[in-house]
This record gives C-alpha cells, sequence and structure tokens, in this order.
C-alpha cells in the first residue's frame, strides 16, 4: 500500500523523481576532467612533455602564462573534487583563491597575445593583427563571466556553471593545437569546444527538464563574442589599432 502511495506521489510531481542537483558533483568532477584532459592534449608536445619551464618557448612572459592558466585548470579540478568530497568550506577559501588567479590571468593573457603581436606571429593562414584580437576576446569574455561568477557565489547551480563556461573559453587554444585538421584553426576550435557547452545544457535538461538560465546567458555571451570578434578583427580600425600595439609593444 505505501509503494502503491509513494509511486502516486512521484506520478503526480515528476520533479521528485529528477536527479536534481543530488548528481551535480558527478558531472561537473568529470567534465572538469575531460577539460583538463582537453588542454594536456593540446599542449603536451610543446609544453608538458618538453618540461614546462625547460620547454623552449619563445619568451618569459609565454612560461608564465602557460603556468597560471595550467594552475587554472587543476584548481578547476581540485574545487570540483572538494564539493564531492563534502569539503565545501575548503572550498569556499579557495575561491578566493581562484579569484585573485583569474584577474591575474587575464592580465598575463593581455601580456602573452601582445608578445606575440610584437613578434609578428600567428597561426598558419591568420595575420598577426587578425589574430591579436582572438586571445584579447578570450580574455573579455573570461574576465566578464568570472566577475559574474563571483557575484552569484551565494548561488551554487549559478556559480558553477558560470566557471564552467568560463572555462570553456579558455580551450580554444588547446583544442586548436590537438592533431586533428578538423579542428586546426581558431574558428574551427571554437566551434569544437561548443561540444561542453552542449554536454552542460544536455545535462540541465536530463537532470532538471530544463536549462539553467545561467547556462544560457552565458554560453550564448560566449558565442556571441567569439563570432562578432571575427568580422571586427578583419577591420582597418582594428588593423590600426593592432598596428599601434605592435609598434608600441616592440
Amino acid at each position: 500500500m505505501s509503494t502503491t502511495a509513494a509511486n502516486l506521489r512521484a506520478f503526480s510531481n515528476p520533479a521528485a523523481v529528477l536527479p536534481g542537483r543530488r548528481v551535480d558533483h558527478i558531472f561537473f568532477s568529470a567534465t572538469a576532467l575531460m577539460m583538463g584532459a582537453t588542454v594536456y592534449v593540446g599542449f603536451a608536445p610543446t609544453y608538458y612533455m618538453a618540461g614546462i619551464f625547460c620547454a623552449p618557448l619563445p619568451s618569459a612572459i609565454i612560461h608564465i602564462h602557460g603556468a597560471a592558466f595550467s594552475c587554472w585548470i587543476l584548481l578547476l579540478i581540485t574545487q570540483t573534487s572538494l564539493i564531492s568530497a563534502g569539503r565545501v568550506h575548503i572550498h569556499r577559501r579557495l575561491g578566493l583563491v581562484g579569484f585573485g588567479l583569474a584577474s591575474v590571468m587575464v592580465i598575463l593573457g593581455v601580456l602573452a597575445s601582445t608578445d606575440r603581436l610584437a613578434r609578428a606571429t600567428a597561426p598558419p593562414g591568420s595575420d598577426p593583427y587578425f589574430f591579436y584580437i582572438i586571445p584579447l576576446g578570450d580574455m573579455f569574455i573570461f574576465a566578464t563571466l568570472i566577475f559574474f561568477a563571483y557575484r552569484s557565489r551565494l548561488d551554487s547551480a549559478a556559480h558553477k556553471r558560470i566557471i564552467y563556461v568560463a572555462t570553456v573559453g579558455l580551450l580554444i587554444a588547446a583544442i586548436a593545437r590537438w592533431p586533428m585538421p578538423l579542428v586546426r584553426g581558431a574558428i574551427r576550435a571554437a566551434i569544437a569546444s561548443y561540444v561542453f557547452l552542449v554536454l552542460l545544457a544536455a545535462y540541465d535538461m536530463w537532470s532538471t527538464r530544463r536549462i539553467h538560465r545561467a547556462t544560457l546567458w552565458a554560453s550564448d555571451f560566449l558565442i556571441f563574442i567569439q563570432q562578432v570578434r571575427l568580422p571586427l578583427g578583419r577591420t582597418a580600425v582594428w588593423h590600426s589599432f593592432a598596428g599601434w600595439i605592435q609598434s608600441s609593444a616592440r
């Protein structure tokens, strides 16, 4: 009789049988590891397997930049693991460290991209002036999303999703270096990174039967900035700006 009553309550309230947030720790921990693997595969030949600080990189700022961004991925994996283990108090303390690291990463990202512009180098098929807008756009996306993630730190569902999308915005450089011609180049790598956004939206639908509002607006913002920067980077105004930055940096 009690089993029948429970089944009737579940039928009358479908939300009662949805996974909800009970399996969040599994999804976000697994995808953090996937992001870590994505970064490792992309940078293993030229950075990780080359000895990290012993790797033959063109300047010191690129070394520091690589170390800081690697620390972010490690911190993401650590933070999701702490939540899975129920160590929320440690997670919150490390969150302040993470916010500081993210702020430093934005500065280092701009410096590293400017350093590359000063050396007049770019991936095959791109001119340095146009390519300069790619990392700058990434830093703008990352900085904006980290700001809103910090503001929503008391709303765990929104906070973790914004951090997730912000990290997706950093994966282009790694994916573009995969040994796969299909994802070579900033545009193809960006599209490939959207797999993580699809995973998040699919998880939202599976766990709560709706896409979380943070997933929607953060993903839309990411895609919009990544796409609008492409025509902007080909304009004469942007080339003049990049040329001025290049001459100043030299």
